[in-house]
């Protein structure tokens, strides 16, 4: 039996407008990710990242000055922005830098551990209830991601360790994103985690480049910018405009809706990039891989699932005043 508190869940929570936007930002992260695998043969990550930093100020700047509020340049947020701004550039390097060892489907499969971590974390800075049946879906979508790392098999990567941080530090980030919630703008939110991503990953590429000298397997580390041609500048601009849409849309959905509710609508994306991946590349994903992605997946759809119940209850016991405010959950 559970008691709910009034805080549990926020009047201001929107799940559909949260749902739609995740599911649509999925997309243009795809589109954004199989852009960078291919243009990682060419740039270094440090300037694919920056890249998209630049455009995408160049493009939110001026439409934010140009509609007013409630979307604003200056905000007294700056420090929450700033740490979520961080946890993305560091956390997509990492991610990025895994590309030209491993397939798509591989990469991504171990960091949509991080919907589970989101659930987790979530539990813990904002009190949002797990409950058993829950706990043991996130044991089971974990167990998933060591199926499909397979650490101390024959075939395991030291890479694949990358999208794991990655995984974590983007669910740190989907904290922050409901701390900020609807007190900022869309527009503003993905202005703020954009912008500041240029000179982060330019610092930390040039402080990783005096540290290793990276040969030509790791060529896509090494601190350059070649001047790209005609076509380079329009991939770079789409590189831009993919991410930036799937930021702004991703960033909304965290602010309108529970953290744990949108995290297992991340795992849209996996199924668009396996199959991307396949005709792309011709990647068909190991037998590990498939087996872990089905656990994960399995797993955060039973966690939406739960949050999804839990909700209906909690509105239920709103609507009728009547009715004792408390309500009695087999999840605990």
């Amino acid at each position: 039996m559970a008691v709910m508190s009034d805080t549990a869940f926020q009047p201001s929570s929107r799940p559909l407008e949260g749902m739609t936007c995740l599911m649509i930002g999925m997309v243009f992260f795809v589109v954004q990710d199989a852009l960078m695998k291919t243009l990682l043969a060419t740039y270094p990550v440090w300037m694919l990242i920056g890249a998209r930093a630049t455009i995408s100020v160049m493009i939110l700047v001026p439409l934010i000055l140009y509609l007013g509020r409630p979307h604003r340049l200056l905000t007294p947020l700056w420090p929450l922005h700033l740490i979520r701004a961080t946890l993305f550039a560091v956390g997509f390097c990492l991610f990025y830098t895994a590309f030209p060892f491993m397939g798509l489907a591989e990469v991504t499969t171990i960091f949509f551990s991080a919907p589970l971590m989101t659930a987790l974390l979530a539990a813990v800075f904002l009190r949002e209830t797990i409950g058993l049946q829950r706990g043991l879906a996130l044991v089971i979508g974990f167990i998933g991601v060591l199926i499909a790392m397979r650490p101390g098999g024959a075939t395991f990567q030291w890479v694949a360790v990358l999208p794991l941080i990655c995984a974590f530090t983007y669910a740190l980030s989907q904290i922050v994103a409901r701390k900020i919630g609807d007190r900022e703008s869309t527009l503003t939110v993905g202005l703020y985690t954009l912008a500041p991503s240029g000179p982060i990953v330019a610092l930390l590429g040039w402080s990783v480049n005096q540290v290793f000298d990276f040969g030509p397997e790791f060529a896509h580390l090494r601190f350059e910018f070649p001047i790209p041609d005609g076509s380079g500048i329009l991939w770079l601009a789409a590189i831009a405009g993919a991410g930036m849409m799937g930021y702004i849309l991703n960033s909304r959905a965290y602010q309108v809706a529970p953290a744990s509710l949108m995290a297992p609508f991340d795992y849209s994306y996996l199924p668009m990039a396996a199959v991307l991946g396949y005709l792309l590349w011709g990647e068909v994903p190991p037998v590990n891989t498939v087996v872990g992605m089905a656990l994960i997946v399995a797993s955060g759809v039973f966690i939406g699932y739960r949050e999804i119940q839990t909700a209906r209850r909690a509105k239920a016991v709103h609507i009728a005043p009547t009715v004792p405010f408390v309500v009695d959950s087999p999840d605990v």
